[in-house]
């Protein structure tokens, strides 16, 4: 049995900002983290494209938006300090036909409205930024950047253990109780008693929320993302981030053009229904996920709505030219010999029964417990001022 103040259940990147900033403002405090797999980082934030966003997408007011800008910030200075990699590179979202335009300016009043630098530009701007890629107008965002967020999380373990907190890893959570002024959690790792509970299990996080005897209004659904990467002789073709205009009838920004911290060029994702949560190849395949997902209201009332989008996205899961047609919008000049099948990740999205993606961060305060609901793209870009949101809340019940 340990005996801790603070227990926080997940070890990706929200969980670990969390710690850091719970140690930071609370150094005396003893703090354990618990994460299921062998090792840290294992899952979203192992397997995320590594853009830093500047928060031009989101809904002004809304917590994605607030905190994606000084997350940001937060995230550059955190690099900055740690020696971690990232570059400030700049991005290009781009309408290929006029019927794209309209949306592009509501994308890039969003901008305006977020205090997002940001410029609309023409066909001329956008060749001597991206002289491969095929458009009438784009918006250039020249504050969007590129970072490795799985060497930001083993940084932020490094700088817990030197604050004395224990980080205990294969150690999935069993069984989760309340206990007088306590919460006994049960895992594979032993017994821990903790004053305050922080879920931030991601994938996982709605389980979690259910072992602590809270039933949430949503459930995760896992969306796997498919990439492939640009040969090296092909790696011309894209300079820097390359983005279509959003189709706001499906809830995902379209395959695109990633240039990596560490170098190569990534295109991708698509975005289909994973057989497993942590399905990152096509032959995972879990039943009892598979079937929690299929059987859930909330999601068969998504796939209705967007049957026809997502049979484009299943279409070009299993058609590496139906994918290569999608890129070819953006740059015409890809062919299907310059791609190479690379890694997949799964995105843990919160589907409302009602069958709408919760498109925001969600953070539920349930007494000593604080749950982590959602936290989808730009989780890792914010994920420093999520952690900082969870200590605020977490602080207002101490």
């Amino acid at each position: 049995m340990s005996k801790t103040d603070v227990l926080i259940v997940g070890g990706g990147i929200v969980g670990l900002a969390t710690g850091y900033q719970l140690i930071a403002r609370f150094p005396d405090l003893q703090v354990t983290l618990l994460e299921k797999e062998p090792e840290l980082v294992a899952h979203q934030t192992g397997h995320n494209s590594g853009v830093l966003h500047s928060g031009i997408y989101y809904k002004p007011g809304s917590l994605r938006a607030e905190n994606c800008r000084t997350g940001k910030q937060a995230m550059e200075e955190f690099c900055q300090a740690e020696g971690v990699s990232y570059e400030i590179c700049g991005k290009v979202i781009v309408a290929v036909c006029p019927e794209e335009v309209p949306r592009l300016e509501q994308i890039y009043e969003r901008g305006q409205q977020n205090e997002v630098r940001c410029e609309m530009i023409g066909p001329e701007q956008l060749a001597e930024l991206e002289p491969h890629t095929a458009g009438i107008k784009a918006i250039h965002v020249p504050e969007a950047g590129i970072c490795n967020f799985r060497e930001v999380g083993h940084k932020l373990a490094e700088c817990l253990r030197a604050q004395g907190t224990t980080i205990q890893t294969s150690a999935r959570v069993l069984q989760i109780r309340k206990q007088s002024s306590e919460v006994v959690v049960e895992s594979e790792a032993g017994v821990f008693h903790a004053r305050y509970l922080v879920n931030c299990a991601g994938l996982h996080s709605d389980r979690v929320a259910r072992l602590t005897g809270y039933e949430a209004e949503s459930k995760i659904v896992p969306f796997r993302g498919e990439y492939y990467d640009l040969k090296p002789q092909a790696e011309k073709l894209c300079r820097n981030l390359i983005y279509p205009v959003p189709d706001p009838k499906f809830p995902f920004l379209g395959v695109h053009f990633t240039r990596m911290i560490e170098g190569g060029v990534e295109c991708g994702p698509n975005a289909v229904l994973a057989f497993s949560r942590e399905g990152y190849r096509k032959r995972d395949v879990n039943l009892y996920d598979l079937t929690e997902a299929l059987t859930y209201s909330g999601f068969l009332r998504l796939a209705s709505r967007n049957w026809r989008a997502g049979c484009g996205e299943l279409w070009r899961s299993f058609s590496k030219r139906a994918f290569v047609q999608a890129l070819q919008r953006l740059v015409p000049d890809i062919r299907s010999e310059d791609l190479v099948a690379s890694r997949a990740g799964v995105r843990a999205q919160a589907v409302s029964r009602d069958g709408h993606l919760v498109d925001d961060f969600k953070i539920r305060t349930d007494d000593c417990i604080v749950n982590v609901d959602n936290a989808p793209s730009p989780a890792a870009t914010s994920s420093l001022n999520i952690g900082k949101l969870v200590v605020e809340t977490l602080a207002q019940q101490m």
